[in-house]
């Protein structure tokens, strides 16, 4: 294994890892965004207002994007374990 090969496999993780957790960062910001607009709105600055509603939406993202992320969790744990005899 060289350098190339390492630097590959550390891009990979990270782009995994960007990909699984995208879903769930996304859906938190645009609720965040939408709660924040609705403030100005109505000139509510209570910073508890916006934290339920983003962890409620958040959860549940998780859980409907539960059985995608540990497919692609187990494609990347099989492709480098795959990989383990051309790293020696």
């Amino acid at each position: 294994m060289d350098a190339t090969d390492a630097v590959e496999m550390v891009r990979q993780a990270l782009w995994v890892a960007l990909l699984i957790s995208a879903p769930v960062l996304v859906a938190g910001m645009l609720v965040g965004l939408v709660i924040g607009f609705l403030q100005a709105l109505t000139q509510i600055q209570e910073q508890t207002v916006a934290f339920v509603p983003k962890i409620v939406v958040m959860a549940i993202v998780l859980m409907i994007t539960l059985p995608w992320v540990l497919i692609q969790l187990l494609e990347y744990s099989h492709e480098v374990i795959a990989n383990i005899p051309a790293m020696l």
